[in-house]
């Protein structure tokens, strides 16, 4: 937040107080504008640490300066990022808090708040499940749809993450190798669906590679010699560092993964599962309720929204019980569309619908437009009818 300068009037005042009452001021309390700049100074240089930390992360955000590598997913990288959130805790209780404004007394909360969440999460060692039905290193190929390509160097890049990916594969197997060990794994009902996800990445030529769409295209300002050059490249980088690589997490997930997974679902089968579970339900529904207590709020919800049901049954005149309303609703063609084609068409043309209804709801709107997709065919079956991908 930058500080508006003081009147004149004002300076003088506070001045002739100063010199009154001097037993009542910290001679060495630093001015209130270098503690908001000390502040400042921290949350750069923290926003810089993530993303060079995340350049995946940095790379969808627009920050090309890592754009080349992957996380360092390393057991040794996980636990110095941890103890660089305690060292982060130590320098901000070092700012006065008391001597910020109100909206930067806000932001230290709030940053406080993210670094003790973090740091109370890395006792569970949930990191070490770093893949599950809807995400996971199976599907880094989906960071292509988030990244500009225009210039030659973000092709450049994308190669060289190709040629890494080895490395970032080995380190993702070495955790989920760790958490068989330590019994820290998803149920098999949701592991399941992995290997058929893995087999998309299989294929027997480098273009019919996900991870080959961004060079089916090139900008016209490209020089003809680039352009088979990055080709030529990215088709060695992927047959010979991306398909075996994922050939590799398919045996290791067949053979290793997948038989050590939970034959039951649920967290108490974990270690410190009932710990785990009341942390998590604490930091998603950002309240100190017990699960116990979001549970009991759930069935009352729950019997909220069936009353709420039952009056539409009766409104349409629907004749029948609501299993066989669900049921009809679930099965009427008039409730369908013919198509895929059709869906996404009716769904962008809801959302035009929408986007004039916004203004009336809220009262600042993004910059961004958005839009609306279709979700990759590779992941649709094992995901959500729909999600969001920030810009």
């Amino acid at each position: 937040m930058v500080m508006k300068p003081l009147i004149p009037t004002l300076i003088f005042g506070l001045l002739v107080a100063l010199f009154a009452f001097p037993r009542v001021i910290e001679a060495q309390a630093p001015p209130a504008n270098d503690v908001a700049k000390a502040l400042r100074e921290l949350f750069d240089s923290e926003w810089n640490y993530a993303m060079e930390q995340s350049p995946t992360w940095a790379s969808s955000l627009g920050d090309r300066r890592w754009n080349d590598r992957w996380e360092d997913a390393s057991l040794a990288a996980i636990q110095g990022r941890h103890e660089h959130d305690l060292g982060v805790l130590v320098r901000l209780k070092k700012i006065n808090r008391s001597r910020l404004s109100p909206k930067d007394q806000l932001n230290y909360d709030l940053f406080q708040k993210q670094y003790e969440t973090n740091i109370e999460e890395h006792q569970y060692r949930w990191y070490l499940v770093p893949l599950n039905q809807r995400e996971g290193i199976q599907t880094v190929d989906e960071l292509a749809d988030a990244l500009r390509f225009q210039t030659v160097k973000d092709y450049e890049d994308w190669i060289a993450r190709l040629r890494s990916l080895p490395v970032y594969m080995d380190q993702t197997i070495a955790l989920m190798r760790e958490g068989v060990r330590t019994r820290i794994v998803q149920p098999k009902v949701v592991m399941e669906r992995i290997p058929a996800q893995i087999d998309k990445q299989l294929v027997d030529t480098a273009e019919a590679s996900a991870f080959y769409k961004p060079f089916r295209t090139f900008p016209k300002s490209f020089p003809e010699p680039d352009r088979i050059r990055l080709v030529n490249s990215v088709r060695e980088a992927i047959g010979a560092d991306v398909i075996p690589a994922f050939k590799h997490l398919k045996q290791f997930f067949a053979d290793e993964y997948l038989p050590a997974c939970l034959d039951k679902v649920g967290a108490w089968q974990l270690p410190y599962g009932d710990k785990m579970y009341a942390f998590f339900a604490r930091k998603f529904t950002t309240t100190k309720l017990t699960p116990a207590e979001i549970h009991e709020i759930g069935l009352k919800e729950v019997a909220r929204i069936r009353a709420e049901m039952q009056d539409i049954i009766e409104k349409v005149g629907f004749q029948g019980t609501r299993e066989q309303f669900f049921n009809s609703l679930r099965t009427d063609p008039q409730f369908f569309y013919g198509s895929p084609q059709e869906l996404l068409q009716a769904s962008r043309a809801m959302a035009k619908r929408i986007d004039p209804e916004l203004v009336k709801v809220f009262k600042t709107l993004p910059r961004i437009p958005y839009g609306v997709e279709p979700i990759p065919d590779k992941i649709a079956p094992d995901t959500t009818t729909a999600y969001y991908r920030p810009p």
